[in-house]
């Protein structure tokens, strides 16, 4: 038997049968469908969040109060012996390559302008913020460097804030309000959106020290430290441990740096579309169960041609490899249809939710294609063994 006569069996068999095959490449189509959606939903997610979390570069090392406990977090945001300080925010300008140092406090406030009131989160930071974060001045200008233990009342307004406030008019020079003390605004940052949920467009920036006397604080929440491209980050770590050690007398820090975090994140996220694939791999075991179903039943019908076949000579592999032929050839179809409807679907939802990224990877495509063929192999090998050792007299005798 050569491969044409291969091929024309195994097309009769399909076409002669157009039904049966259809329901088993419909099947297919939709376990392939359901893995690249939602693959393609989760890999979406992960990219977004890790251009999130690189937006503002790859080269900050942040620093929280208290050491990590065993269970992974840091104690210090609710209480520590020796909290990070504004001073010390301002010793570790001496670590080398440091392009900017940003201590951060944050909470909550209401903020009053010219008879407007409204409760919006307010930032106390340091004056290289917009350097660290890539957060550009719109217009005026960032707090400046004053006196870090009495810095002047200035303010900073979000873009969406500035809107909300001061209604179109510029808002440079005007007094506000913020939890009950007077601020002077000297200016207003571009519009950046939202970050992880977190609106910088609608938050308010004034001198960490002044937010750490509103909040009634006695320790930063973090200090985030920026060096520069292509240095070495644990010799810039080291740096850091050993300046806060020589204040604080011992390491009761935490610094965690932005590899660590993507690191983290990546492996979150790998989990997370891993765990969508499978759910999707679920309608693939059911289209595997049923290809063995439908093979079994098409050998019951086609015992006679088995019989026929052996007869004229065919031999057991020759048998064996017309039925497992027959089952990868619907696989691998239900597997391309599989793959339109998918990376179609994906899209569509992108088009009517802008907001849900997707992103189908060619890899997944490829691997989703080899699958469905896998499938259709291993769900052939049952029905096509019982064919192939048939035997000759008895299936001609069930004609």
């Amino acid at each position: 038997m050569n491969i044409t006569d291969f091929t024309r069996l195994t097309y009769s068999a399909i076409y002669t049968q157009r039904l049966r095959a259809s329901l088993t490449i419909l099947g297919i189509a939709i376990g392939i469908a359901s893995v690249v959606l939602l693959t393609s939903i989760g890999e979406g997610i992960h990219r977004f969040v890790l251009a999130e979390f690189t937006q503002f570069g790859t080269t900050l090392i942040n620093i929280q109060p208290g050491k990590v406990t065993t269970m992974g977090s840091s104690i210090g945001i609710f209480g520590n012996d020796h909290p990070l300080t504004i001073e010390d925010s301002e010793a570790l300008r001496r670590v080398p390559h440091t392009l900017a140092i940003v201590p951060a406090v944050q909470g909550n406030a209401e903020i009053e302008a010219r008879g407007r009131k409204r409760r919006t989160t307010v930032s106390g930071v340091g004056s290289d913020m917009p350097q660290a974060f890539s957060f550009q001045v719109l217009s005026g200008r960032f707090l400046p460097r004053d006196q870090i233990d009495s810095p002047r009342a200035f303010a900073v307004l979000g873009h969406k804030l500035s809107q909300e406030l001061f209604a179109g008019s510029s808002p440079l020079g005007q007094k506000i309000r913020i939890g009950g003390e007077n601020y002077r605004v000297i200016g207003v940052m571009e519009a950046k959106g939202q970050i992880l949920g977190f609106d910088l467009d609608d938050t308010v920036y004034i001198p960490a020290a002044r937010a750490m006397s509103m909040y009634n604080r006695d320790s930063l929440m973090e200090i985030n430290l920026m060096y520069a491209e292509g240095q070495d980050e644990q010799q810039v770590v080291a740096a850091i441990k050993r300046i806060l050690k020589a204040r604080h007398g011992r390491e009761d820090f935490t610094i965690t740096t932005q590899q660590q975090m993507l690191d983290v994140m990546g492996d979150v996220l790998n989990v997370l579309t891993f765990a969508v694939a499978a759910l999707g791999s679920i309608s693939l075991l059911v289209g595997s169960v049923g290809i063995l179903t439908i093979m079994l039943i098409a050998i019951q019908e086609r015992t006679a041609e088995i019989g026929l076949l052996r007869a004229l000579g065919a031999r057991r592999f020759q048998v064996l490899w017309i039925f497992l032929g027959e089952a990868m050839v619907l696989s691998a179809i239900g597997g391309l249809l599989g793959l339109l409807i998918g990376i179609i679907g994906a899209q569509l939802l992108h088009l009517f939710i802008p907001a849900l990224p997707v992103h189908t990877p060619l890899l997944y495509v490829l691997l989703a294609e080899g699958i469905a063929i896998i499938i259709g192999l291993l769900s052939g090998v049952l029905p096509a063994r019982k064919a192939a050792n048939m035997n000759p007299v008895d299936a001609l005798r069930t004609e």
